[in-house]
């Protein structure tokens, strides 16, 4: 077995590797650039090599310095983990010229699936069921929209050397296809250094269900079992699940033995991921099969006790496989919720900063993985009938830099039943504290409670139906509030009285804290009464009397209770006469007022927002890519004014209404920070 292996990545993957080459006793190197100076990959490995500048086409992307980076440090192996230069032929070549194994599959089965035109054709051959659309090279962006249009709309266009999201985009029309194609070029060429693109049909509400294969090199290939990566944003995942609510046990066994052909077909060895597309009478069409370890492996690994990074390190090694097709059954149920530095509340833009709290929820491992032999959240297996499990590359008072993926990271649960899975989510992502950036925790709450999602009926088109005004946070039911009411009425008297025992008193001055208050909160104002004795107290919501207990204290940002015998777990900051609530994808401003307070609180003015409207404010951190107007230009509704580039991602910026350009105060190349002004109309 090898000694020492390098890791050609950063953040969460690269710190996975580590945890399980620490558990096989290899020694580790890690690479980093400036920005990742100080990350948490650098800190675990067992040695460090800087590569060169935050841009990654500076550094993690070069491969003469991933491969001076081993000759410093003699390892033997090198993981890639995703992304970066996982899947680029010329570094596995590059190594293999070396001495070095890569672990990860031969360059030639890269070359064949990385290229998704080529890769089409392959599974065609194969008998695997393919998309209709255009697989040759396209010229240009009149050629893309002739082309669109022969195919049918709507298309879907596609970075060929592209993954994770990148390089692609949804055309319903000419003007989109055209727009996607120059995007989705540029895109492709910053993240890959290969801007060829390819465009074919977009199955509408499609579930996108992928199969995770491994080989060794000895001939023997199997599959475990599928992924359901319907929960979308712009092409990039959510929320996975293993396995999938929608398929049945036929449907799952012809994917896998085509997936199965189709590594075979190319000569594969080590993971492997095939993804298709899944209509609703569970016809499955061949998107793409990336070469590599997936970001949502995790949920693999709990479903099959299987660790996914072992089994790399091993078939890179030249072991064989350990088990066969018969051995791999699906054990309870798996869901991945990606935690990312992304606002929902600004339609999920990229959000940079220091991580001013980060306190993921305790990892926990089950009772009935514990005898699989499975690697499950660094543990040796436990008694709860639940798992928790934090895959990250970040800490309290690290930063997210804008160079990088905006990922945080991988929350994952594990339960016997989806019910149960689900409802461990819902609670790990309550106690999940994140600060001094957005996130999409509210909304990652929000999607564990909608109905849709609970029964499983989800596309890939979810978040856009479901969401169509982006997330503007979740409205809890009545019963709900009124819980969440008790409990801050509670917490309220309880910081009360701690402020009437403050020293320094006049003598025969002492406070008199009432029963009789109003909550106001979520557009709500629930009068409450409340008593109390040495356990907790009772809160009387009109005939309804909710018993809250809690050893919270005044400070403590995360508050566990108990209200009504069922357990609530909420964010709580200090606000005036009340507190700031988080549970569940809502947020709330809560007041807890004398009754007479909250009645003139009612009289008092909105303070308003000021007026934007006149301004092209830019929308997150990032680099102004192109300006489409110039002074005097009168524009319209829709029409596309600039682009911003961020976390390797392009975004265009369009006009809300028609308007007339009064000036432009940015250009192409300059930085901005959130709320700088690119364009100011009359």
């Amino acid at each position: 077995m090898f000694k020492k292996i390098l890791i050609a990545n950063r953040g969460e993957i690269a710190c996975r590797v580590i945890k399980t080459a620490r558990k096989m006793g290899i020694a580790t190197v890690a690479v980093y650039s400036d920005a990742d100076r100080n990350a948490l990959h650098v800190r675990m490995a067992d040695e460090a090599v800087y590569i060169g500048a935050s841009p990654a086409n500076q550094s993690y992307i070069v491969i003469d310095k991933i491969m001076e980076a081993i000759r410093q440090t003699g390892a033997e192996a090198v993981h890639p983990g995703y992304g970066f230069l996982s899947e680029n032929k010329k570094f596995a070549e590059a190594l293999e010229a070396a001495g070095v194994a890569f672990i990860g599959p031969p360059s030639g089965a890269i070359e064949s699936m990385g290229d998704k035109i080529t890769s089409k054709k392959i599974a065609q051959e194969a008998g695997v069921s393919t998309v209709p659309g255009y697989m040759g090279l396209i010229a240009d962006a009149e050629d893309a929209v002739k082309i669109s249009q022969q195919v049918g709309y709507p298309v879907m266009i596609k970075a060929s050397a592209g993954g994770g999201g990148k390089g692609m985009r949804i055309a319903w029309n000419d003007q989109e296809a055209r727009e996607g194609f120059e995007s989705s070029k540029n895109e492709a060429a910053n993240s890959f250094g290969d801007d060829r693109i390819f465009i074919e049909k977009f199955v509408t509400q499609p579930r996108h269900i992928e199969i995770q294969v491994l080989a060794d090199k000895h001939g023997n290939c199997v599959y475990l079992h599928e992924r359901e990566c319907s929960i979308q944003r712009r092409n990039q995942k959510v929320i996975e699940e293993a396995p999938s609510p929608f398929l049945d046990e036929a449907t799952r066994k012809a994917m896998g033995e085509q997936s199965v052909a189709l590594a075979k077909a190319v000569g594969y060895a080590s993971a492997g991921t095939v993804e298709f597309i899944v209509d609703g009478s569970r016809n499955f069409y061949f998107l793409e099969m990336n070469t590599r370890l997936q970001v949502e492996h995790p949920v693999t690994e709990l479903i099959t006790g299987v660790d996914l990074v072992e089994q790399m390190i091993r078939v890179a090694d030249g072991e064989k496989l350990p088990f066969a097709q018969s051995d791999l059954k699906i054990n309870g149920w798996a869901i991945e919720s990606r935690l990312y530095a992304e606002d929902p509340y600004r339609n999920f833009l990229p959000s940079i900063g220091r991580l001013t709290r980060y306190r993921p929820p305790a990892e926990v491992a089950a009772g009935p993985l514990k005898t699989s032999g499975n690697w499950v959240n660094a543990s040796e297996g436990g008694d709860s009938p639940v798992a928790v499990r934090n895959d990250t590359g970040v800490y309290e008072g690290g930063e997210i830099s804008m160079y990088y993926d905006p990922m945080i990271a991988k929350l994952c649960t594990w339960a016997p039943t989806r019910a149960e899975a689900v409802e461990a989510m819902r609670h790990a992502l309550d106690e999940f504290e994140v600060e001094g950036i957005g996130h999409n925790l509210p909304f990652l709450s929000a999607v564990m409670d909608h109905p849709k999602f609970t029964s499983g009926d989800i596309s890939t088109a979810f978040i856009a139906q479901e969401y169509p005004d982006g997330f503007l946070g979740a409205t809890l039911p009545t019963a709900e509030i009124e819980r969440v009411a008790a409990a801050a009425a509670a917490m309220y008297r309880v910081a009360e009285i701690r402020r009437t025992r403050i020293s320094g008193r006049l003598d025969n001055h002492h406070r008199h804290v009432g029963e009789h208050w109003v909550v106001s909160l979520g557009g709500h104002d629930v009068p409450v009464r409340i008593t109390a004795d040495k356990d907790g107290s009772t809160v009387l919501i009109g005939d309804r009397s909710l018993r809250v207990e809690s050893d919270w204290l005044p400070g403590q940002s995360l508050a566990r209770l108990t209200v009504d015998g069922k357990p609530l777990v909420m964010k709580a900051d200090r606000a005036s006469s009340g507190f700031r609530l988080r549970l569940r994808g809502a947020d709330l401003v809560t007041h807890v007022r004398r009754p007479r307070a909250a009645e003139l609180a009612r009289l008092m003015p909105e303070k308003l927002p000021p007026d934007t409207s006149k301004y092209l404010l830019c929308p997150m951190p990032g680099l102004i890519v192109k300006i489409n107007v110039a002074a005097g230009d009168e524009v319209q509704e829709g029409q596309a004014l600039a682009t911003v580039e961020a976390m390797k991602m392009e975004n265009i910026l369009r006009a809300e209404k028609k308007a007339v350009v009064k000036s432009v105060n940015a250009k192409p190349g300059e930085s901005l920070k959130v709320d700088d002004v690119i364009i100011e109309f009359e």
